[in-house]
């Protein structure tokens, strides 16, 4: 009888990113503890007044795959992230503005103490009259404890439409101005997808500020942040522990050293925490349905709280792109 040779097959090669514990080149995938609770992201839907060409939540007037949340359910974020001494609680969204219970939840916010961000557009959505007013209260009895980050893409107008479309810049700009003129604290966040020298797109800002006479430093990162495009068809490196070393950082400087995120998903019937305010969609990165859940997240993408770096956007925005929301 003759015996066939046994045909060995050679393991089909891992694809970057997709396994948690290793690269596509088989070394280990490096992960970030979290030190410290400082920042609690809360998305309050990804409804929007405008759609944005390269927005990477791709938020617009129709998609609500984050549905809003509500005051009901951020509640209990609250208590547990005042419990873990959490210095700040942050919106994102969509536009915060749309969600028809904001003023509940802002106002909360404030009244628990928090250092509280809220991220606009401070296009229609801010500028409604009513909402002038409640604003204008916040202020009144929480002084600089409420913080507004703007979205001007750009310092020019036409480089920012060319994001968000004709008028933004105008209507974005009138906001600003209405928040700098009542004493706001105010700060801005721009793109570096142009092409330009940081010292250029810092310059340009800078001079923007100065003709609208809004209280800013465009040198001080607490009042102007660029932030590194999020271009999906750029390939980038896996991060392993060695690249700690290699880029000289350290993980305790990453997004998800410090903060976590609450997103609610649409028809889901609680809220989930991620890791952080770029990987909504993902639901690998789930880490439980409360504070203390995800602080105990193990397996696949998590080891006992600490979150593996196998996305993109890990290594696109925040180790080598140098970016953090916060």
């Amino acid at each position: 009888m003759t015996v066939e040779p046994k045909t060995v097959t050679a393991a089909e090669p891992l694809a970057k990113f997709s396994d948690p514990d290793r690269t596509a080149k088989g070394e280990p995938r490096a992960a970030v503890a979290l030190t410290r609770l400082d920042t609690l992201w809360i998305n309050t839907g990804t409804l929007c007044n405008i759609t944005c060409r390269n927005c990477y939540i791709e938020s617009s007037p129709s998609n609500d795959r984050l549905a809003y949340i509500t005051a009901a359910e951020v509640a209990p974020f609250l208590v547990e992230a005042q419990a873990r001494g959490t210095r700040e609680i942050a919106f994102t969204g969509g536009e915060p503005f749309l969600n028809p219970e904001f003023e509940t939840i802002l106002t909360e916010t404030l009244e628990r103490g928090f250092e509280t961000l809220v991220l606009t557009n401070a296009m229609a959505p801010m500028q409604r009259p009513g909402v002038r007013a409640w604003l204008l209260n916040l202020r009144q009895r929480f002084g600089d404890k409420l913080s507004l980050r703007v979205s001007l893409d750009h310092a020019t107008e036409a480089r920012h439409d060319e994001e968000r479309g004709p008028g933004a810049f105008a209507k974005a700009v009138e906001g600003t101005d209405w928040l700098s003129g009542n004493g706001f604290r105010l700060a801005i966040a721009g793109r570096t997808c142009w092409g330009e020298s940081h010292e250029d797109g810092i310059g340009g800002y800078a001079k923007l500020f100065n003709e609208r006479g809004w209280r800013l430093d465009a040198y001080a990162p607490r009042d102007l942040v660029l932030f590194p495009e999020m271009d999906g068809s750029i390939d980038v490196p896996e991060i392993t522990p060695a690249c700690w070393g290699i880029l000289n950082i350290s993980p305790d400087a990453m997004m998800c050293a410090s903060s976590r995120m609450v997103v609610k998903r649409k028809d889901a019937a609680a809220p989930a925490v991620l890791p952080c305010t770029l990987l909504p969609y993902d639901e690998r990165f789930e880490m439980g349905a409360t504070l203390s859940d995800s602080a105990r997240a193990d397996g696949g993408m998590f080891d006992h709280g600490a979150v593996k770096l196998a996305h993109p956007h890990c290594s696109r925005f925040c180790v080598l792109g140098g970016g953090a929301c916060s």
